[in-house]
């Protein structure tokens, strides 16, 4: 059973924060306002369907649990890194590479 937690803020059965009535993950914002993008404005240009109350909700609940939301972009970035070194020697890329048409 998903339980609200603040307002515009909801946490699905596996404890994601999600912003209310929309598809956006409060870490997809996080990853915007640790990138300089925090101008709640500017967040929902480039958001379709968001409110600027719904972004600083976001933007709150991430400073409010920083550290978790950190350790969890770190976690996320260390394992697309994982995947992305096994899949550099595909046997796809490795025949690319032997045409000529891959570096």
């Amino acid at each position: 059973m998903a339980s609200a937690v603040a307002s515009h803020i909801w946490l699905d059965e596996r404890g994601i924060a999600w912003v209310d009535d929309t598809n956006v993950k409060v870490i997809e914002l996080a990853m915007d306002y640790r990138a300089g993008m925090t101008n709640a404005l500017d967040v929902v240009q480039a958001y379709e369907g968001l409110t600027p109350s719904q972004v600083h909700s976001a933007f709150s609940y991430y400073l409010d649990n920083q550290a978790q939301f950190d350790a969890e972009i770190k976690r996320q970035a260390a394992e697309y890194e994982k995947l992305r070194a096994n899949t550099l020697d595909s046997p796809g890329r490795m025949r690319l590479r032997s045409l000529g048409l891959k570096p």
